[in-house]
């Protein structure tokens, strides 16, 4: 049977180990953190060097780019490998999911791009989209690991890159549209409409996307604003889709204006659930 290692047990990635566990595979956990958050019926590695030696395929729920990197050299590094593949659901940006990859490979050790989307509750009731690309072996490989996270996953290509490309679009759209909700909003409410019927209106028109769908009706109109994602990552995300959109040479006119829109809020409420940008918008 696989044993399968888990890096990373964040809002999502405990979410996840969890799935994996839940899914009946053997599961080894690593955080900096410690085990405070590792899943029941999971065992937790002292590091991720010792997390190589016992785990045949890696999963990563990681920050960024630059922690994806320092754990997959400390696997590539490690003393005794027992890893063959590595599938990465972070959000890191095209370059790097490509920079990871060939780190990897230099220990003969395959790659699958797999970021997701879909929140904390999406992961918790596996209705996640995980997109995700590589080789046909790898993917092959990987797949009841994959499934094991989710019911809901996307091929969207055949090498690394190609589902952080995907991601970041998707992201882009969603910080876009939630801040856009949060300015049409809050004209509405200053014009004294009621918010619940706002958004019951819009999302029976051409308005609706997944802010007034889902993020509004959860966490804005209820007060909750815990969707277990901050603005300062979104915040990451959408610089990550610029530098891409910019490498490539495409337009970015609403991209440069939704970023700054993002760089203001994480600047003003650092860690703050990105689902705060309503009151932000709506009280400069």
């Amino acid at each position: 049977m696989t044993t399968v290692g888990f890096v990373g047990l964040g809002n999502m990635g405990a979410v996840l180990a969890s799935n994996l566990v839940g899914a009946g595979l053997t599961v080894v956990t690593y955080d900096v953190a410690g085990p405070a958050r590792s899943p029941e019926g999971a065992a937790h590695a002292d590091d991720v060097a010792a997390l190589a030696e016992k785990a045949d395929v890696v999963v990563f729920s990681l920050p960024d780019g630059t922690a994806s990197e320092q754990v997959a050299r400390s696997i590539a590094e490690a003393p005794v490998l027992s890893v063959t593949h590595v599938v990465d659901t972070s959000t890191i940006g095209v370059a790097a999911a490509r920079g990871v990859a060939d780190l990897l490979a230099g220990s003969g050790i395959g790659y699958v791009d797999a970021p997701v989307s879909g929140g904390v509750a999406g992961a918790r009731a596996r209705t996640l989209a995980v997109m995700y690309s590589g080789s046909d072996d790898a993917c092959e490989h990987v797949e009841p690991v994959l499934a094991g996270l989710s019911d809901r996953r996307h091929r969207v290509g055949d090498r690394p890159g190609l589902a952080q490309a995907l991601k970041l679009a998707n992201n882009f759209l969603s910080a876009t549209a939630l801040a856009a909700t949060s300015e049409a909003v809050a004209f509405g409410v200053a014009a004294g409409l009621d918010m619940g019927t706002m958004l019951a209106v819009l999302n029976a028109a051409s308005g609706r996307s997944g802010a007034t769908g889902d993020k509004f009706p959860d966490h804005v109109l209820t007060g909750r604003y815990a969707s277990g994602f901050t603005n300062s990552l979104m915040c990451k995300d959408v610089r990550l889709y610029l530098r891409s959109v910019a490498d490539q040479g495409g337009p970015s006119a609403v991209g440069a204006v939704t970023a700054s829109i993002w760089e203001r809020f994480a600047e003003a409420e650092p860690g703050a659930d990105f689902t705060r940008i309503y009151p932000f918008v709506q009280h400069p």
